[in-house]
């Protein structure tokens, strides 16, 4: 996990997602692998400069890094990397996306700390730092088979598949009841 010494930069750039285990039926084929790990997406932090010129919420990789993998208060819908791990991994870890609070944010709610156990035991990070990281991002990929990128990631063929999963996983947690909010 994290801890005060964390090796992750307070900096900006580009973070790559390996896992040991693949998450659900992803066929990894094209995609890059390292003495047993395979890398499934690619994010950057801080994103592009918003486009009305307000300033941005700060952000870094540490902080990126830490929220997806469930430091703090990370969920499905913040984490757009979480989201779909859970949704790949539903049915083999027991979980299932909900409505929390107000009904408007979804989570896997107690399935969040079993989320974040499977990313601890399968899942590593890498990163490179980048002063302008949103500039690598469209390059990343387009070099890169990135089945857990769903966003730009038009070559990929298992992004449409998995968009179809997360919004089915979201219309299914539409019609159940709201949980009371879930730390």
């Amino acid at each position: 996990m994290f801890s005060d010494a964390d090796p992750v930069p307070a900096k900006p750039g580009a973070h790559g997602w390996w896992f040991r285990e693949i998450p659900g039926d992803i066929d990894t084929a094209e995609c890059e692998q390292r003495d047993g790990w395979t890398l499934l997406y690619v994010g950057v932090s801080p994103g592009p400069p918003r486009a009305d010129g307000r300033p941005q919420a700060p952000q870094d990789l540490r902080k990126r890094i830490r929220y997806h993998f469930g430091a703090g208060n990370a969920s499905a819908d913040g984490s757009t990397l979480r989201k779909s791990l859970g949704v790949l991994l539903a049915e083999r870890l027991g979980i299932e996306l909900r409505r929390v609070g107000s009904g408007k944010r979804q989570t896997f709610a107690g399935g969040e700390a079993v989320l974040t156990e499977w990313m601890a035991e399968n899942a590593s990070v890498s990163w490179v730092l980048h002063p302008e990281p949103w500039y690598l991002e469209a390059k990343l990929l387009n070099a890169l088979y990135l089945p857990l990128n769903i966003q730009g990631n038009h070559r990929n063929a298992f992004a449409s598949e998995l968009k179809k999963r997360r919004r089915d996983a979201a219309v299914k947690a539409g019609k159940m009841r709201v949980l009371a909010e879930w730390n």
